[in-house]
């Protein structure tokens, strides 16, 4: 078959490509299983298919989906396949196996016709007189994964497609959205990094305002989807359809996990920054978190970061703490929902200098509620809190820090924010939207809570877990 030629090609080829390119472009082919696996998400398909594969690699996407629609019992007349590859290499290989699915589905009677474009996708898509022969009923996409610059060609050829995003593999879905037809479906395993977030936020309504998102497959390990090639992203594939009638939206994970979803618990119809949440595994104890009657602002508290940025204060960091200094906290300081403060022989520093230039940088004394911005690898929960109470202090940029308009908070209420936000209920939900150890101060805000008066009392509680699970 095919697809497993392709497969065992794509295990024989990827460790002579170039490590440092692929690594910067996050460019990562497309094992088998999950090539068919997508291939099986599209609905019933029309007579006449217009087929997108941008970034096609090897073409194990477009292989998977001509075998899927000549198995099908109605199956279309024609498939033409627009794949554009810019790696010469790849593309010498996909032209060969373009022409043998084209082979074979003649076999099967569907007529299929491909074009191979050596072309950087997003430019071409960029370029009037190019881009208006490209529209598509069906997309089928694993985009590379790469960070794109401010100022980078990629980005300003974005923006002339109405598109503003951060990384290569939301400029590439992006372009695609703007390329499909009405009805037409997409498919794409991306990282999930897009479903929370200030910076996708423009994606992510982008998106939704011109698709139906119809499902969502989580990969709940990191090395699912890639572990041939060691990646730690962790994954979702998804498919929207342009112009469909939101529904409820069909969640699935890679052990077996199936739920019909309403579309609200998906993408709340209150939430500004149309957060994508995932709802699987603990539904209760997320569906506990999201039911709590409290915003931040109702409890009278806000959340900021760290207003230390390490390398821009340089001349004024100390190692050791002195009669001139304040502490200086880093999220290394913050050890079982405390902070250890000074660490002997600290490798960065433990205190900033006390003086004129420093003055914005240091928050006032009293008690803070600090959340790590990237929890480590081997910590068990995103979220991690603990409590800053003493003098004056330096906040690094690496934290969050709650705080009643810049001052301290009382005591009680510090106490049960913390077990709140150290709870395995808030991990849960935080899971829901976030799939990477990043926890930014938009996402905190966007956390329901207790009130200040249940929060009081969990503080002043024995046992906060205790009294936290009778309020949940």
């Amino acid at each position: 078959m095919l697809i497993a030629q392709i497969d065992q090609t794509r295990r024989e080829f990827s460790p002579t490509l170039d490590e440092a390119r692929r690594s910067e472009l996050g460019q990562y082919m497309t094992p088998a299983p999950i090539a068919e696996f997508m291939s099986t998400m599209f609905g019933e398909m029309p007579d006449h298919v217009q087929l997108l594969d941008a970034g096609a690699g090897m073409g194990a996407l477009s292989a998977a989906f001509i075998n899927e629609a000549c198995n099908r019992k109605r199956k279309p007349r024609t498939i033409d396949v627009t794949a554009f590859e810019i790696w010469p290499d790849l593309a010498d290989l996909l032209e060969v196996h373009m022409a043998a699915a084209a082979k074979a589905a003649d076999a099967a009677g569907v007529h299929v016709t491909f074009r191979v474009l050596r072309d950087d996708y997003i430019l071409a898509s960029a370029e009037p007189m190019f881009s208006a022969d490209l529209r598509f009923t069906h997309a089928i996409l694993n985009p590379p994964y790469g960070k794109l610059g401010t100022g980078s060609t990629w980005r300003a050829a974005l923006r002339t497609l109405g598109i503003e995003t951060v990384n290569f593999y939301s400029g590439f879905c992006g372009a695609a959205m703007t390329q499909m037809e009405t009805g037409g479906e997409m498919v794409a395993i991306t990282p999930r990094s897009f479903c929370n977030g200030p910076y996708y936020q423009p994606f992510r309504q982008m998106m939704l305002e011109d698709f139906g998102l119809e499902r969502l497959h989580v990969f709940e390990s990191r090395r699912t989807a890639f572990k041939d090639d060691a990646v730690l992203q962790e994954n979702i594939i998804f498919k929207i359809t342009r112009g469909a009638t939101q529904g409820n939206v069909i969640l699935t994970t890679d052990e077996g996990y199936v739920r019909s979803a309403p579309s609200d618990e998906i993408v709340r119809p209150d939430d500004k920054s149309s957060f994508i949440r995932l709802p699987v595994g603990e539904d209760k104890l997320a569906a506990s978190i999201q039911a709590l009657p409290s915003s931040l602002s109702d409890i009278g508290v806000q959340v900021s970061t760290g207003r230390v940025v390490d390398f821009r204060a340089r001349e004024h960091l100390r190692a050791d703490p002195g009669a001139d200094t304040v502490p200086l906290i880093y999220p290394q300081h913050m050890k079982a929902g405390a902070v250890v403060w000074p660490i002997e022989g600290f490798k960065k520093s433990n205190a900033l200098a006390d003086c004129p230039e420093t003055e914005k940088l240091i928050s006032a004394a009293g008690t803070y509620v600090l959340a790590k911005r990237f929890s480590a690898k081997e910590e068990k929960r995103r979220v991690v809190a603990a409590i800053y109470s003493g003098p004056r202090v330096g906040l690094e940029n690496h934290l969050n820090y709650f705080h009643e308009k810049l001052a301290g908070l009382p005591d009680d209420l510090a106490a049960g924010l913390c077990a709140y936000l150290n709870s395995e209920a808030v991990d849960v939900f935080f899971r829901t939207f976030s799939g990477h150890t990043q926890v930014n101060a938009t996402d905190l805000r966007g956390l329901r809570y207790p009130t200040r008066e249940q929060l009081i009392a969990i503080g002043r509680a024995k046992d906060p877990q205790e009294a936290l699970a009778a309020i949940l």
